[in-house]
Parts: C-alpha cells; sequence; structure tokens
C-alpha cells in the first residue's frame, strides 16, 4: 500500500504541471493573468493557438525544424551505426584506441570558438548544413550502441555469415540492422529530441531568418511581445500582458506536441 501510494504520488507529481500547461493553453488571457486556472480551462478559448499560427514564421519554423530533426537524425543513426558495430567486435584492430579517442571528447573539447572557427572555414555557416554535420554523432549514443552490439550479435553468427561468402555491409544490412531494432528505435528517439529541441546551435550558426528552427522562432516571438509592451496605455498593458501569459502555455504546447506524439511509438522499446 506504501509503495503503491508512492507511486501514485510522483505520477500526480508529473502529470499536473502536463495538465496545468495543456488547460491553461485553452483558456482566455484574462484567466491565466489573473491565476484562476488550477486543473481545467477557465473561459474556454483558442486565442492562445490563433495568435501564435497566425504568425507567419510558425509554420516555416515548424518545417525547418522537421527538416532538421529527419535529416538530422538519419544522419545521426548512420554515423553512429556505421562506428558502433566495427567498435563491438573483437576482431577490430585498434578498436580500444579508438573508443579511447571517443571518450577523450567527451571530458576535453575545443570550446565554442574553435568549432565556430571549424564550422566557418568549412563553408557551411549559415546553411542547414550547420545544423547537421557538426552534431552528426555523440559518442555517448556510440557507447549505448556498442554495448547493445557486443551483447546481442554473437560472433558466431558474423563467422557463419562471412563462410556463406556474406561482405560487411550487407551482413549490417541484412542481419544486424533487423536485430538492432530496440536500440534504433531508442536512438532515434535520443536524436529526435536533440535535433527538436535544437535551440543553441541555430543561435550561433544561423542569421538568416528562413533557417530557423521553430525553437528560435519562438523564442523571438516572446521577446517581441515583451518589446512592444513599452509605452502603452495601462489597459493596453494588461491586455498584452495577459495575452503574453497565455502565449507561453500556448507555445509550450505547440513545441512539445510533436515529441510526445513520438514517444508511445518507441516508449515500449526502453522496456526491452
Amino acid at each position: 500500500g506504501f509503495v503503491y501510494g508512492f507511486l501514485i504520488l510522483v505520477v500526480l507529481a508529473i502529470i499536473y504541471p502536463l495538465i496545468y500547461i495543456v488547460s491553461s493553453s485553452f483558456s482566455s488571457g484574462q484567466a491565466v493573468g489573473s491565476g484562476k486556472v488550477w486543473l481545467l480551462p477557465v473561459d474556454p478559448t483558442l486565442a492562445g493557438y490563433s495568435a501564435v499560427f497566425k504568425h507567419p514564421a510558425i509554420m516555416r519554423g515548424y518545417a525547418n525544424s522537421a527538416f532538421y530533426t529527419f535529416f538530422g537524425t538519419l544522419i545521426n543513426i548512420a554515423v553512429t551505426v556505421l562506428i558502433a558495430y566495427p567498435l563491438s567486435r573483437k576482431e577490430f584492430y585498434g578498436r580500444k584506441f579508438i573508443m579511447l579517442g571517443l571518450v577523450f571528447t567527451m571530458m576535453f573539447s575545443g570550446g565554442l570558438i574553435p568549432l565556430y572557427l571549424t564550422v566557418k572555414n568549412v563553408g557551411i555557416l549559415n546553411t542547414r548544413l550547420a545544423m547537421l554535420i557538426p552534431q552528426a554523432m555523440q559518442v555517448w549514443q556510440v557507447i549505448i550502441a556498442r554495448t547493445f552490439f557486443a551483447a546481442t550479435i554473437p560472433d558466431e553468427l558474423a563467422e557463419a555469415a562471412e563462410m556463406d561468402g556474406c561482405s560487411d555491409a550487407y551482413f549490417i544490412w541484412r542481419v544486424v540492422l533487423p536485430l538492432s531494432k530496440p536500440i534504433i528505435a531508442v536512438l532515434v528517439l535520443m536524436y529526435a529530441v536533440y535535433h527538436w529541441n535544437a535551440y543553441f546551435d541555430a543561435l550561433i550558426y544561423l542569421s538568416r531568418d528562413k533557417l530557423f528552427p521553430l525553437q528560435i522562432v519562438l523564442r523571438n516571438i516572446l521577446i517581441l511581445n515583451q518589446a512592444t509592451r513599452v509605452a502603452v496605455k495601462a489597459s493596453e498593458q494588461i491586455a498584452r500582458q495577459n495575452l503574453a501569459s497565455l502565449l507561453k502555455f500556448s507555445l509550450i504546447v505547440v513545441a512539445s506536441a510533436p515529441v510526445m506524439a513520438l514517444y508511445p511509438f518507441v516508449q515500449k522499446y526502453f522496456i526491452v
């Protein structure tokens, strides 16, 4: 009884903020600004979502984020598998040295300025590639995938395929990947969430509005809304403040919905 009671409290502590945010996004600006929303929407309205989607940059930001998420995740998965699988094979010469080099980058790095200069000198600054190439591989995900391959893909299976004349590339495509659906699903979720929430990279590498992802667009909307509060009448200022409060909750739901929709489809693989 104590365990179930504790778990119920944990669930309530997690789910209540979600319900509050969704309810606030569907409430009126006055109700949100005055703190009347507690659990269910007060004076239900779609004004917050209407204000969000009327902004011309929102849909462009959605399209850009979808592009970065899809192709970025595709590149991440390809690079991670092609690095992690060889490192999981005992016969791969020098794998410990390579793994040590990868782990070294987790503890030490050149910093932001050398990375920015590298991106600039390569010629991908202020392009879509700047959101895809510098983060094409994450060491932690490589370690996870390598551990999965070493524990799941037996050496005997690879030896049998080699005796049948199977090449390494064909073996990875037809044997390793079908047997690795759980880890692929986990990596897809990790990388997709990272790319969808990518904010700092876009802030550093991009300056053209048409390339901005959704997170930068939402940030600019909030800043613009705050900037327009100056030098207005008291009544207009209160209305703008209420709309800004409502807008924050609507933006949270808009930015979080795609990831929350993706999670249930891959959650079962975390259990596996």
